[in-house]
């Protein structure tokens, strides 16, 4: 990108306005560093300069006072000079302010133009870019030469840790010139020595066999032999042409082992089954055949009793694919709806401020529908206030009655219902009234099921009185396949309920079920639709384990979105398959009303096909530093989880290697069996070792089972917010084989 206009543009970079209150806004100097990778600010009072954040971190840039910051302190006139960036993970917006509205467009324009060019280099390139960028900051008298001590402090900013003898003669190795310094070549020869992947070279090696090349003959060798894959000689023509970077060997028709690298490292070869990463699954089935992307409490950043609500964690949720939010809704002064975990000290926001955050975003990661829970605290007139903003902001897109002019017998499909948006909530009646003319009160009393906040609570509801609530006939009307409804046993529901009502379940309730009457839960989610949420007394947002639910066959597991964790983790890997729509559909034994699966049990049956998964663990590239000291190296370790039936669950560790994060090697194989693979999740985590405390996250991935390749596989890294570690992976071997 070298020249371009929009990079020029960021690198002379300009004076922006900082909005962070309506009396804090600052005029700060942004420019783009020469790594083109890094933003740093300049404060025009004291005129230091710091590092902002790094394009990695940035989730999205959006022009105009869309973010909540930018509506809530700045006036109507300013909306084309302003511009937000959207960080990743748990850290606030940039909201900012430009001199023109030319200049805001530029500054947009530019960073998408430069954020879409970093997204789309190769692991490869992203390897050399940051390395470069990591031997100018060694250079520190900006000479382009390395003495020895900056050859030694290089190597740490890249997470190993060599002594001085190592040091001295992998510097002496490069020193051809015998100048004391490397310089030009000599730096190319240290770069070639450092990225050099022995791993690779010995499978390449075993290949290659045209004067030290790959025929497309051999690459389909190699993809038939290693990879378990049913290869072409025109598919291997396919990844030469894509993958060669040498244009006289590629001319060839061969593949060097440059070439074999960037193939290795592209998404069709990577572990993760590159057919899943489309929707591929039949989008056809009733909706309650899914498991459902599902948040609780969606409105909070943080914690559940004094933390901030926000707009923008809707934002967040919708972009990693979340199809179930939550809206806890109480009266507000002025008429208008509030947002807001009652009887607690978390923030305020409003109703139709949120309805409007998740038109604008719902359909940005997934086109399928989106479910809009609703827990009600609303006077009536209030009610009707939320029916109103529904219907003007959300328009035809709200689904408001039965998608047929008939009485539906079961759910549409996700197919059917792209692009609309579905109430969850209380209905005065039971929607096949609607088709028996029945003359409807304005207003009645329902009774109130309320998410509760610990088990004495939950206990003193049941001594007591149902509470009632009065419901508005206008948000009644709009509760079409999503009515709330108490749980009163499976029988009950068999015999009493309609398909469209449902009932949610706190998770010791849930996890209850699922352990003593598994199969009674798994015939119930086949007919009617479960939501899970967490117990109130986890205050810090914490999680519960989503996946015995899942095998109990329930649709929406909610969690907290908000806060990083390994169940949060597991969650995204359970949707990280089918085009990440946040739709999964649930296995065939789990879609069938006379099924017999049980997860506890296991008695013989269709979901029975007892796999033997063997894995083989064999290095690591460019794990992060945790600790920025320059002293710090990681000590990595790599633990395999598998997630599923209890049958099924188990973990093992590799050894730790010391004082290596950029290409520590294991070589440890692991084998685990799976009985019930369409319900199994596979982890790889990787962690800092620490024998005085507990280890430290470095990174995971964690994915379906069913979606795992064969062979030697590349796999990314995950950051604890669920983002991609831009450089840094695992280097596997797996095998997959029925057992005997």
């Amino acid at each position: 990108m070298e020249g371009d206009p929009k990079i020029k543009f960021l690198l002379d970079g300009g004076d922006l306005l900082k909005v962070r209150s309506s009396n804090w806004k600052k005029t700060r100097y942004y420019k783009l560093q020469e790594d083109c990778k890094t933003m740093w600010q300049e404060s025009k009072k004291t005129f230091k300069s710091k590092q902002t954040f790094s394009l990695d971190e940035i989730a999205a840039v959006t022009l105009g006072r869309q973010s909540e910051g930018l509506k809530k302190y700045t006036e109507e006139q300013v909306e084309g000079r302003c511009f937000s960036i959207m960080f990743k993970g748990r850290r606030r917006n940039l909201d900012l302010i430009a001199s023109s509205e030319e200049e805001a467009r530029q500054w947009v324009n530019s960073l998408e133009k430069l954020i879409t060019h970093m997204s789309n280099l190769s692991p490869q390139q992203k390897t050399e870019h940051w390395i470069l960028a990591c031997l100018r900051k060694a250079d520190k008298n900006k000479d382009e030469k390395l003495s020895q001590s900056e050859l030694k402090n290089f190597l740490r900013l890249i997470n190993i840790e060599v002594d001085d003898d190592y040091a001295e003669m992998i510097f002496k190795k490069c020193d051809k010139s015998k100048s004391g310094y490397l310089s030009g070549q000599e730096i190319e020869h240290f770069y070639d020595l450092l990225t050099h992947r022995e791993e690779i070279n010995v499978i390449y090696g075993t290949y290659a066999k045209t004067a030290g090349f790959m025929t497309p003959e051999n690459l389909v060798e190699f993809l038939m032999k290693e990879q378990r894959e049913k290869a072409t000689l025109a598919e291997a023509h396919r990844i030469i042409e894509n993958h060669e970077p040498d244009e006289n060997v590629k001319a060839k028709k061969l593949l060097s082992i440059d070439g074999f690298i960037m193939y290795m490292h592209h998404p069709e070869a990577m572990l993760l089954n590159s057919d899943h990463q489309e929707v591929y699954q039949d989008m056809s089935q009733p909706l309650n055949h899914y498991f459902i992307s599902s948040s609780h409490n969606t409105y909070l950043m943080e914690d559940q009793l004094k933390g901030p609500s926000s707009t923008e964690a809707y934002v967040r949720a919708l972009l990693k694919g979340c199809r179930c939010v939550e809206l806890d809704c109480w009266d507000g002064s002025d008429g208008e709806p509030l947002i807001y975990h009652g009887f607690t000290l978390t923030s305020r926001i409003l109703f139709k401020d949120v309805i409007k955050a998740i038109k604008e975003n719902a359909f940005t990661t997934s086109e399928y529908p989106v479910i809009i829970s609703l827990e009600n605290h609303c006077s009536v007139e209030q009610q009707k206030v939320m029916a109103h903003h529904m219907n003007s902001i959300l328009g035809s897109a709200l689904i408001t009655a039965p998608l047929e002019d008939k009485m539906p017998t079961d759910f549409p499909s996700p197919e059917e219902l792209k692009g609309k948006f579905l109430i969850k909530g209380k209905r005065l009646n039971k929607l096949e009234a609607s088709y028996r003319a029945e003359v409807e009160a304005e207003l009645t009393d329902v009774t109130e099921e309320e998410e509760s906040n610990d088990e004495d609570e939950e206990k003193e509801k049941e001594k007591s009185k149902k509470k009632k609530l009065k419901l508005a006939k206008e948000l009644s009307d709009m509760v079409i396949y999503f009515k709330s409804v108490h749980f009163n046993g499976f029988e009950d529901a068999m015999k009493n309920l309609s398909f469209y009502e449902m009932s949610s379940f706190k998770e010791g309730k849930a996890v209850g079920f699922s352990e003593e009457s598994a199969n009674l839960f798994v015939r119930h989610n086949v007919h009617k639709v479960s939501r899970i949420y967490p117990a109130g007394s986890r205050t810090n947002s914490s999680n519960y384990n989503p996946v015995p639910l899942w095998n109990a066959g329930c649709q929406l597991v909610a969690l907290n979105f908000q806060t990083p964790c390994s169940e949060m983790d597991v969650n995204q890997g359970r949707f990280l398959i089918n085009g990440k729509s946040g739709y999964v559909l649930k296995p065939a034994f789990m879609r069938d009303i006379a099924t017999e699966f049980d997860p506890i049990t296991l008695t013989r049956g269709d979901w029975l096909k007892h796999k033997m998964l063997h894995v083989m663990i064999i290095s690591a590239q460019q794990l992060p530093k945790l600790n920025k000291k320059k002293s710090s190296i990681v000590d990595p370790m790599v633990t395999v989880e598998i997630y599923g039936v209890p049958a099924d669950v188990a973990k093992k560790e590799t050894h730790t290697v010391e004082n290596n994060g950029f290409n520590p090697s294991w070589n440890e194989s692991f084998q685990f069996d799976v009985y019930v693979p369409d319900l199994a999740l596979v982890r790889f985590m990787v962690e800092d070792h620490d024998s005085t405390s507990d280890n430290e996250f470095i990174g995971q991935y964690t994915l379906p089972f069913n979606s795992l390749k064969m062979g030697y596989r590349h796999v990314p890294l995950l950051n604890k917010n669920g983002d991609r570690l831009p450089s840094a992976g695992l280097f596997v071997h797996i095998m997959v084989v029925d057992a005997k």
